[in-house]
């Protein structure tokens, strides 16, 4: 072959592939504390609490907890249901209280739970679910309160791009919350979840970035100074 005929190829260096920014952190399990609520961390001494909270049909009705038939029965059923949720990988639950005394409740009172869960260190995201709220704190403070306050440790604490708020296809109160908070309406993953039941759910998936979380938090901000 002659000279003029070799194609000279380009070296090839293989590179590493970089994974965000290298700055994300797991939620700590930390306590989180606004005006109106504080965070602690979920443990099976809040089963007493958390069962009166959230004994209530309309809190399971559209698929929380895998819906009516994954409802504990009993205070000692609603220890094995925390049990589980904690100890799920990589999941920082959290009970629900009341920073101040208000017409719901005296400061300290349980209303609910919620988790920063299914995170992703390397890929900078983390799962916001497994909410739910005893029904007369409900189209209250306690909501965007408690999204502030996980919102902020998600971004501003482990420096996460991505937050993803998910919830049945059902539980039209959910989805209209979520957008409310000024997340973004993705799509839905169809016959996503197998319920408490045997049923299959659709999801609705919504998520929040990092350059949308500015605008997010004062919209909150605001709502909280309205309400």
């Amino acid at each position: 072959m002659e000279q003029s005929d070799v194609v000279t190829q380009p070296a090839v260096v293989e590179q590493a592939v970089v994974v965000g920014h290298g700055e994300a952190t797991a939620p700590s399990g930390a306590v989180l504390a606004n005006q109106e609520v504080r965070l602690t961390p979920l443990g099976e001494a809040d089963a007493d609490e958390l069962f009166v909270a959230l004994n209530d049909e309309r809190v399971w009705a559209a698929g929380f907890g895998g819906g009516p038939r994954g409802r504990p029965p009993t205070p000692r059923a609603m220890t094995a249901w925390i049990a589980a949720l904690t100890g799920r990988p990589a999941q920082a639950a959290y009970a629900i209280r009341l920073a101040r005394t208000s017409d719901v409740g005296p400061a300290g009172r349980l209303v609910g739970t919620s988790s920063l869960g299914d995170v992703d260190v390397a890929n900078e995201r983390v799962h916001l679910g497994w909410t739910a709220y005893a029904p007369d704190v409900w189209a209250g403070v306690v909501n965007p309160a408690t999204k502030l306050a996980l919102l902020t440790h998600a971004f501003d604490d482990c420096h996460m791009h991505r937050v993803k708020i998910q919830t049945d296809a059902i539980n039209v109160r959910s989805q209209a919350a979520i957008a409310r908070l000024g997340a973004v309406r993705e799509g839905v993953l169809r016959e996503h979840v197998v319920r408490a039941d045997g049923t299959r759910r659709d999801t609705v998936v919504f998520s929040i970035l990092a350059s949308e979380w500015p605008t997010v938090r004062s919209g909150l901000e605001q709502r909280l100074e309205g309400i």
